[in-house]
């Protein structure tokens, strides 16, 4: 099972705004090392990603809905920083699909990925 976090304000709010002008600039909390943790969340797989949650694999509960109000669509890509200052690589991923499927992916390095698809089978 994936380990589960609450996201803070700030975070939820930058990825807001990096959804809403669809580019990835800085976190308003950042990690002090070099690693870029923009991540492009591609869907692919015919239904809407309603809520996308992100949390550093060390917490025991899911962040916020990165997405706000909004969605990434079947053929969109939406680049999101997942820096949340702490300074961790491995983040679980959680997609919550207009249907109701829900796709878990655990321990996703976002130092070394620059992308994340979701398809029909995965």
């Amino acid at each position: 099972m994936a380990h589960q976090s609450r996201i803070r304000g700030a975070y939820a709010l930058a990825a807001g705004i990096v959804l809403a002008i669809g580019l990835a600039g800085p976190a308003l909390t950042q990690s002090r090392d070099s690693f870029d943790r923009r991540v492009d969340i591609i869907n692919e797989t015919g239904v809407a990603i309603v809520t996308f949650n992100a949390s550093h694999v060390n917490t025991k509960s899911w962040e916020e809905n990165i997405l706000g109000d909004r969605t990434i669509e079947n053929g969109d890509t939406v680049t999101i920083n997942i820096d949340d200052g702490t300074g961790h690589c491995r983040y679980d991923f959680r997609a919550i699909f207009a249907d109701g499927d829900i796709v878990i992916d655990e321990g996703v390095n976002v130092c070394e990925v620059k992308s994340h698809r979701y398809y029909v089978g995965n």
